[in-house]
């Protein structure tokens, strides 16, 4: 069946100034892929671009990353329906294929991507966030021929597949952090990305996996998840209950996934002498800290953790067969039009935990 002309999808122009509108349904070239979108998720840094944080819009100190007008999405899951030269044995993907492409294209050329280190690329294009590389949040969308692609099971719910990208993330921050068996863990913050990292920690096998936020409804979910206890910080005194339970030491291993910088702070107290500190989220603004806590006091690893290299394959088995649940993670579903919705679902924090959109 042959493509339409035009969709709708939605457009950024500028911080706060997105649109829907129709533009032209892309069209393969050699190597490239479309496909029909049917599910996209909206991610906290979607939600902060859209907020206008200086992480994508620039400051006195730094260059905006986001480059409009494009179309915003870089979780989704997708219909092959038109495949160019070549590109079905390139990416080992055929019509009607539920597909991914990481998030993340690379440009195959710079020290980073030469090295295997791909996702570090110094040109580092990300779906959405670029005028010629837009994402999901559309009727139809393009990987370029350069795009790392996967296939998903067939008959996979688009609802648990869309969670595939934000489970890679967290998989890959787990990998970070190093757990050794019966290490006493905190992840700090209970959003899609850290109980990801809570599903990935408990096959990790930690003596103690401690799960913090501010939200009772999103530590019931971690509870399920695998967390052995949960605290509110917001009616617990976080810190004192983790020093109690490791006889004034520390945790081992502190995984900040809250975004807000009060996350690092309490980290860098409640860590232990030599423990692992890492750090995944994207901030709306600069955080500063004790720096003697990390270096003189406490000696300790500082990681970072960035996007989700070669863990896509991983996410996709744990979400197919079970192995860490996703189904209570998709709180709001709702059409493309009602994208201003779903940025503000997002944004407030309150009532929902992954929120998508469905052309």
């Amino acid at each position: 069946m042959p493509l339409p002309d035009t969709m709708q999808a939605v457009v950024c122009h500028g911080a706060g100034d997105y649109r829907l509108e129709e533009l032209p349904v892309p069209t393969p070239a050699a190597g490239e892929v479309v496909v029909k979108v049917l599910n996209a998720g909206v991610c906290a840094g979607d939600s902060k671009c859209h907020g206008g944080a200086p992480l994508f819009w620039g400051d006195e100190h730094r260059k905006g990353y986001c480059e409009p007008p494009c179309v915003p999405g870089h979780e989704f899951v997708g219909e092959v329906v038109a495949l160019g030269e070549g590109a079905g044995d390139k990416h080992e993907l055929a019509l009607g294929d539920l597909a991914v492409s990481e998030q993340i294209v690379p440009c195959w050329q710079c020290r980073f991507c030469k090295s295997g280190k791909y996702w570090m690329c110094q040109q580092h294009d990300i779906y959405g966030f670029k005028h010629w590389l837009n994402g999901a949040m559309a009727e139809y969308m393009k990987f370029p021929a350069d795009a790392i692609n996967h296939r998903a099971p067939a008959g996979m719910d688009p609802k648990l597949a869309v969670l595939i990208e934000p489970l890679a993330c967290s998989i890959h921050a787990v990998q970070r952090a190093e757990i050794e068996l019966g290490d006493f863990v905190v992840i700090a913050g209970a959003g899609t990305l850290g109980l990801g990292m809570v599903g990935a920690a408990r096959l990790k096998n930690p003596g103690a996996l401690v799960v913090l936020d501010m939200m009772d409804s999103r530590l019931e979910i971690a509870k399920r998840l695998g967390a052995d206890l949960v605290i509110n910080p917001g009616k617990e005194d976080a810190l004192q209950k983790v020093l109690d339970r490791t006889d004034g030491y520390g945790c081992d291993v502190y995984i900040e996934a809250t975004g807000h910088p009060q996350g690092v702070i309490q980290g860098l107290h409640m860590v232990r002498r030599l423990g692992t500190f890492v750090e995944f989220s994207v901030f709306s603004g600069p955080t500063t800290v004790d720096w003697t806590l990390i270096g003189d006091t406490k000696e300790l690893n500082i990681h970072g953790a960035h996007l989700s290299p070669y863990t896509y394959p991983l996410a996709i088995d744990y979400l197919h067969r079970g192995l860490i649940d996703g189904s209570a993670l998709v709180t709001h579903q709702l059409p493309l039009a009602e994208f201003p919705k779903a940025f503000a679902l997002v944004h407030e924090g309150k009532e929902s935990i992954k929120v998508t959109l469905t052309p």
